[in-house]
């Protein structure tokens, strides 16, 4: 009897753990697609990213173990991946200062966790410029980034073999930066002019289906030739993934102490990004009637919810181990 409970209880674990790890995955994937998010920055915030890289770095080693770990995760970021296309892209243009707001908050509550990370060794002047260098460079990506056009569809069809490798150039270049803390693959993509021709393919991939769904098969076919991009962007990312998992597995285990100094910095820096957006939104905010006042309440109660919702799922995560 005790052990039916014991294993009853074990599988009860088991499925909170993927459950909350599906939720992760959600908000990373969320970050994925919204330009100025990162989605390894939310990786660490939720608590997942050295277990990620672990685990795609030494995938062959422990399959078995590795796919049950990841494969909530990467359901949960397809999800969010989908819904950012179109509803949460839409919070973001309508509800600015609560979405921003919500977002600030997530980033503002790993903030301990980094210092947890760094605060067993005495900082040295190198320490202290890494961390400098991590938010410069940030700044920099960021901004530089920010002005491509982000609805640019550069392609709608892969017409030649030029075309598959301009697209898995970048997924393969957009997702291995991606998994540098900080760095946001969306803005990757905007810099080599792709990231309206993905985003374009993914959201005809909702497109198709629904069309599926309501009988229209003439208009799902017309939309799956979108669809085919990601094809070979999937195959870039594959192997971008691949190769940079096994670069920052090497410096976590050897330099942890500096990659997180420069983890620190990426962090500051992405708190600055999302406290610039959220304030021009809080501008428009005020240009339509609203106020100052109003807007900085706003701010700081979502700020406050998104900081509770890190602790909430690093809690989570802790108690499932």
């Amino acid at each position: 009897m005790t052990g039916q409970m014991d294993e009853r209880k074990e599988v009860k674990q088991i499925k909170t753990k993927a459950f909350v790890n599906a939720v992760k995955g959600f908000l990373i994937g969320i970050a994925l697609v919204i330009p100025g998010l990162s989605g390894s920055m939310f990786a660490i915030v939720v608590g997942l990213y050295e277990k990620m890289v672990a685990a795609i770095s030494s995938f062959r080693s422990h399959p078995r173990q590795n796919i049950k770990f990841l494969l909530p995760i990467m359901v949960g970021a397809i999800v969010g991946v989908l819904a950012s296309t179109k509803l949460v892209l839409w919070l973001c243009e309508a509800f600015p200062v609560m979405s921003y707001g919500f977002f600030i908050g997530l980033v503002i509550g790993v903030l301990p966790f980094v210092y947890q990370k760094i605060r067993f060794q005495r900082l040295h002047l190198f320490d202290f410029v890494l961390i400098v260098l991590g938010f410069v460079f940030i700044m920099l990506v960021s901004h530089q980034g920010s002005t491509g056009l982000s609805d640019f569809v550069a392609l709608t069809r892969l017409k030649s073999v030029s075309d598959w490798f301009t697209i898995g150039f970048a997924g393969l270049f957009a997702i291995s930066m991606m998994m540098i803390p900080g760095i946001s693959g969306a803005v990757m993509l905007m810099m080599v002019n792709q990231y309206g021709t993905i985003y374009n393919s993914v959201a005809k991939l909702v497109d198709t289906a629904l069309f599926i769904l309501v009988g229209k098969f003439d208009q799902a076919r017309a939309a799956f030739g979108s669809v085919i991009i990601l094809l070979p962007f999937i195959i870039g990312a594959f192997i971008g993934v691949i190769l940079m998992a096994k670069i920052l597995n090497y410096l976590l285990h050897r330099y942890a102490h500096r990659v997180y100094c420069a983890v620190l910095g990426i962090i500051l820096a992405g708190i600055w990004i999302l406290t610039e957006l959220a304030l021009k939104g809080a501008s428009v905010s005020v240009q339509d009637g609203g106020t100052w006042l109003s807007a900085g309440f706003a701010l700081i109660i979502f700020i406050v919810i998104g900081v509770l919702a890190t602790i909430f799922l690093d809690k989570q995560d802790s108690s499932n181990v």
